[in-house]
C-alpha cells in the first residue's frame, strides 16, 4: 500500500495586498516545518474590505475583519487564518481559539508625507494640514498634541490610501498607517517619521506589528503544526495588551493606545493611554513586571485597565460609546 499523504492546509486571509503577502509569509514558514504537506491560501473579502467609505466608528463593529473568515473555520472550510492581530476582536468565538504569535514586526505607526511636499514631520506641517486617518485611536492622541492639524477619514487597501495621499488634488497632506505593514510590502521608504511615545508622541494599537493565528478549538494537530511559529516575548507582551483591551471593553474603533517593551530577560515594562476624541483629556500610565508566563501577562494587562479606570478612563470610553453613532 502507498503512503497515505498529508491533507491540504488552507490558510484563509482577506482578499488585500497585505492580508496575501502576510499569509504568504506564514504559509512558506509552515513549509519549511513540513515540507510534505500541500497549502493553499484562500482568500475573502470580508464586511470591513467591502466598504471602504464608512468611518470605522460609524461601523460600530468589532470583527469587521473576522467573522466571515471564522464562520469558515468553524464549519472546516478553512484550517488556520492569519490576521493582523490589531484587527482581531478580544472576544472570539467559542469554536475557535488563538493558537499562536509569532515574531512581532515593528509595532510603531509611521507619518507619510504626501509626494512633493518637503515636510518630514508631524511638527513640520502647516496649520490646517489635513492627515488622512480612519483610526480614533490615532486622531485623538494628534488632536492632544497637535491642536492646529485638521483630519479627515482615508480608507482602503495601503495602495489606494497612498494615491489618494499623493493626488495632487486631495486635501491630504499626509497619512498616517502602521509601519510594519509598509515594510511588508515593500514600502518602507515611503516612511518620512517612525512614531512612537517619544517621537511624535502616539501610543499604538494593541497588538499592532504581530500576526495571529487562529484555529478551531482543541485541533490539536494544528497547535502541535504552529507551536513552532509562536515567539514567546512577543506572545506575552501581546497577551498584557490584548488583555488591558478586553477589561476596558474596547475595540478598533477606541482611542486606547499602548506600548509594551522587554526592558530585561523576563522585565516587561507596559504604558497605555486613552484620549478623547477631542484631544482634551487623557490618561496614562505605565508599569514594569516581571513577567514568565501567559498568566502572567494577562495580570499585567488588568492590573493596568484598573488603574487607567481609576485615573478616568471609564468616563472617557463611556461618553465615547454613548455618543457613538448606532447602527441601522
Amino acid at each position: 500500500m502507498g503512503e497515505i499523504s498529508n491533507p491540504s492546509l488552507r490558510i484563509g486571509t482577506r482578499r488585500s495586498k497585505l492580508a496575501i503577502v502576510q499569509a504568504e509569509t506564514i504559509r512558506d514558514q509552515l513549509r519549511l516545518i513540513d515540507p510534505s504537506r500541500s497549502i493553499l491560501i484562500e482568500t475573502l473579502h470580508t464586511a470591513g474590505d467591502r466598504d471602504k467609505v464608512t468611518a470605522l466608528p460609524e461601523m460600530n463593529a468589532k470583527s469587521l475583519w473576522t467573522t466571515e473568515l471564522e464562520e469558515k473555520l468553524t464549519s472546516g472550510e478553512l484550517d488556520v487564518i492569519v490576521h493582523c492581530l490589531k484587527d482581531m476582536p478580544t472576544a472570539i468565538p467559542d469554536t475557535c481559539e488563538l493558537a499562536a504569535i509569532p515574531l512581532r514586526d515593528d509595532a510603531r505607526d509611521a507619518l507619510i508625507v504626501k509626494s512633493g511636499l518637503p515636510y518630514k514631520t508631524l511638527k513640520d506641517l502647516p496649520a490646517g494640514s489635513v492627515v488622512g486617518t480612519s483610526s480614533v485611536r490615532r486622531s485623538a492622541q494628534l488632536r492632544r498634541l497637535y491642536p492646529l492639524l485638521r483630519f479627515a477619514n482615508l480608507r482602503g487597501n495601503v495602495d489606494t490610501r497612498l494615491a489618494k495621499v499623493d493626488d495632487p488634488d486631495s486635501e491630504y497632506a499626509c497619512m498616517i498607517m502602521s509601519v510594519a505593514g509598509l515594510e511588508r510590502l515593500g514600502l518602507g521608504n515611503r516612511i518620512d517619521q517612525y512614531l512612537g511615545s517619544d517621537n511624535g508622541g502616539i501610543f499604538h494599537a494593541v497588538g499592532q506589528g504581530a500576526l495571529g493565528l487562529e484555529i478551531r478549538k482543541g485541533d490539536v494537530a494544528m497547535q502541535k503544526l504552529l507551536a513552532g511559529l509562536g515567539d514567546r516575548k512577543s506572545t506575552l507582551a501581546c497577551v498584557a495588551e490584548r488583555e488591558l483591551l478586553r477589561t476596558l471593553e474596547g475595540g478598533c474603533s477606541v482611542p486606547i493606545g499602548v506600548e509594551t517593551e522587554w526592558v530585561g530577560p523576563n522585565l516587561l515594562e507596559m504604558a497605555a493611554t486613552v484620549v478623547s476624541l477631542d484631544g482634551l483629556r487623557s490618561v496614562g500610565h505605565s508599569l514594569i513586571t516581571i513577567i514568565e508566563t501567559v498568566d502572567g501577562a494577562a495580570d499585567l494587562g488588568k492590573e493596568m485597565a484598573a488603574i487607567l479606570i481609576d485615573c478616568g478612563a471609564g468616563e472617557i470610553l463611556e461618553e465615547i460609546t454613548t455618543n457613538r453613532p448606532s447602527k441601522d
